[in-house]
């Protein structure tokens, strides 16, 4: 299993609007690195829900339950998107603050390309994220 980190502005849509949807397709991703990583996703692999903009924090777990697929809000047939459902609402958000000041963090993707909004995320990175919102996996 893999694991992920996906932005989403939450007043466009939340993790609660994934929890009340049931599951949904991430779509409207337009950048090519963050498309790479779509591609590479495989069923079951987790994903941390990033709330940007508004918040910036890690507010939820999802899974990837459908691959890449072409994206139902691409008239061009160029970009693909994936399905996720909702696994938990983290208990304690975990803050971009927080995360820059975790060394352990110092790594990771989203602080090294803060503008991709889909990014790879360590095994040991997921887990103290978890960690740090007092989560298990």
């Amino acid at each position: 299993m893999r694991y992920w980190l996906m932005k989403s502005e939450p007043d466009v849509f939340s993790y609660d609007d994934l929890v009340a949807k049931g599951r949904a397709e991430w779509d409207g991703v337009r950048n090519h690195a963050a498309q790479l990583n779509m591609k590479a996703m495989a069923l079951g692999d987790r994903a941390i829900f990033y709330h940007s903009n508004i918040g910036v924090e890690c507010v939820g777990i999802m899974e990837i339950v459908r691959t890449a697929e072409q994206d139902s809000t691409d008239e061009t047939g160029k970009w693909i998107a994936v399905e996720v459902a909702p696994v938990k609402k983290l208990a304690n958000p975990v803050t971009l603050k927080a995360i820059k000041a975790e060394p352990a963090l110092a790594a990771m993707e989203m602080l090294r390309q803060s503008r991709l909004s889909v990014s790879p995320v360590r095994d040991a990175e997921y887990t103290k994220i978890l960690e740090m919102a007092g989560e298990k996996d």
